[in-house]
């Protein structure tokens, strides 16, 4: 066991428990040493200690043992005052060892307190061991405890502040991708207000109540598009929303940029084109210098992004139009009725979700579907268009334009016309393996193809053409049930049937418009 040494600084009377601190906000300090009398000096020393506006908390441990438990049981100790000698005589440093080494913690800062400093000399200590500050207790005076603490706590700050820089930073690394893979700009602003509230997190003394956001475009006309939303925003269109609400957003759309306030920000950014975005959070602790200045980074990424995302959809557009189209050359050569490659295209888009497909791939063959019959082209008039029943000769040159089709579209670099030329080959194939044109069975068909068959005899089968009528709905379910695993898929027979009601929706909504002298006619 270690002598007693005695400590200058020991000439207050104890202090009361009951009258620590208990503060939310505080600068944490774990005292440890097996000394009684060196904790109660301590607490005395730093009673009402302050610094930048925030009290202490201290915490007592007696032996490095109990240390190991305050360190797992308390988050973010500033300071660790550490006695070198108690139930061991290097008990010290080993603690030293296991927070820095074991636990991985570089930012807390460690003061080594010893009145025994022949058991540790300072020069082999500083050189081994990652402390911050080494004293002997007897030189450590009232004064000079507080000069010491104030140091430790301003290098832990400034440590705190390096740290949050960079985590922040690595959340806006991490969070730009994820926002960039979305699709659409519902998604993608969605996205967004998941990323806002996480990095808001950094904040160490955050208190959260609960959130309400929303992220918005604003034409130069004043007309505002809500096109995500949290909270008690999730429920609101753009035009019911508050007056207090939406004369906060008048105002930061009159100065032009970003405004933080008591319990809510918006943020602002222009557009290249005619629009403004907004995104509006309240019920937000308040927003530090630090966490505006990573605000403002996140905004210079996302403002590129919406404008690249609102390219891509723009090029998205375009390129399914073409493809629509192009596809409806096809069905115009063969006189088939005029939104049937749109209503396909919707099909497969609804089966696909109901199957689980990403939105990725949902998005592929809704574009690609819709080529499905493109090798029509290839096919001669007299065929293609004949109104009788077909000769086995006929039959076999009709069966060409699924491989004519394939030939057209593979081999390109957009993923897309890849896919379209799967589904162009394969949606004559049959379940049972009696399709064409190379057999297929089952699952060695393509899912993509198989949903697109289903989506295309539906509409066939439903719609007028040159050698024949359109089927009643009973009949045409009754042929879905009939041919379930033999000509379909049996499991995404069982789903397109189980979803007819969306599907008539669908059928409905593009129905083929044919236009007569005097009059506009739609036919189904």
């Amino acid at each position: 066991m270690k002598s007693k040494m005695a400590d200058d600084s020991i000439v207050f009377a104890a202090e009361s428990e009951s009258s620590t601190a208990q503060l939310h906000d505080v600068w944490r300090i774990l005292i440890v040493d097996d000394e009684e009398q060196v904790h109660v000096v301590t607490r005395l020393v730093l009673q009402g200690f302050t610094f930048e506006g925030k009290g202490i908390e201290m915490i007592s441990a007696f032996s490095a043992a109990e240390a190991r438990k305050a360190l797992a049981e308390t988050e973010h100790i500033a300071l660790v005052l550490l006695d070198v000698v108690m139930e061991r005589d290097d008990a010290g440093l080993q603690l030293v060892h296991y927070i820095r080494e074991t636990l991985g913690n570089k930012m807390i800062r460690i003061i080594l307190r010893t009145g025994q400093p022949g058991a540790a000399p300072e020069a082999n200590v500083i050189v081994d061991y990652d402390i911050n500050d080494y004293r002997e207790k007897t030189e450590l005076t009232a004064q000079k405890l507080l000069t010491t603490v104030i140091s430790a706590l301003r290098s832990y700050r400034d440590l705190s502040i390096i740290e949050m820089n960079k985590n922040g930073l690595e959340k806006i690394i991490e969070a730009s991708p994820e926002i960039f893979r979305m699709q659409s700009m519902q998604n993608f602003a969605a996205g967004i207000l998941m990323q806002l509230s996480s990095m808001l997190k950094l904040s160490e003394n955050s208190l959260y109540l609960k959130i309400s956001s929303f992220a918005a475009t604003c034409r130069k006309d004043g007309d505002l598009n809500i096109l995500a939303a949290t909270g008690e925003f999730s429920v609101v269109t753009d035009s019911a929303l508050s007056l207090e609400v939406k004369n906060k957003i008048d105002y930061v759309l009159g100065i032009h940029k970003s405004m933080f306030f008591d319990g809510y920000f918006i943020l602002y950014w222009q557009s290249k084109g005619d629009y403004s975005y907004l995104i509006y959070m309240e019920g937000t602790p308040p927003i530090s210098d630090l966490d505006r200045r990573l605000l403002d980074i996140f905004c210079l990424n996302i403002s590129a992004a919406f404008e690249n995302l609102k390219l891509h959809l723009d090029m998205y557009d375009t390129q399914r139009e073409v493809f629509f189209r192009l596809a409806e050359v096809a069905e115009t050569r063969s006189q088939e009725t005029g939104n049937h490659v749109r209503r396909v295209a919707e099909y497969v888009s609804l089966l696909g979700k109901h199957y689980g497909l990403s939105e990725k791939e949902v998005d592929m063959i809704h574009l690609a579907a819709p080529m499905h019959d493109i090798g029509k082209l290839g096919i001669p008039d007299g065929i293609l268009n004949k109104p009788g029943k077909l000769t086995e000769a006929e039959f076999q040159v009709i069966k060409r334009h699924a491989l004519i089709g394939h030939d057209m579209l593979h081999g390109s670099e957009l993923e897309m016309l890849n896919v379209a030329a799967i589904i162009a080959a394969q949606h004559h194939e049959r379940y049972d393996g009696n399709g064409y044109p190379a057999g297929l069975q089952g699952e060695a068909i393509h899912i993509y193809a198989r949903i697109t068959a289903i989506a295309d005899v539906f509409d066939a089968l439903g719609s007028d053409r040159v050698y024949k009528k359109s089927w009643p709905l009973p009949e045409i379910i009754a042929y879905f049930e009939q041919q379930r695993g033999k000509q379909f898929d049996p499991g995404l027979t069982d789903l397109f049937l189980s979803h007819m009601e969306q599907m008539l929706a669908i059928r409905e909504e593009f129905l083929d418009i044919v236009l007569v002298p005097g009059e506009e006619k739609k036919l189904r």
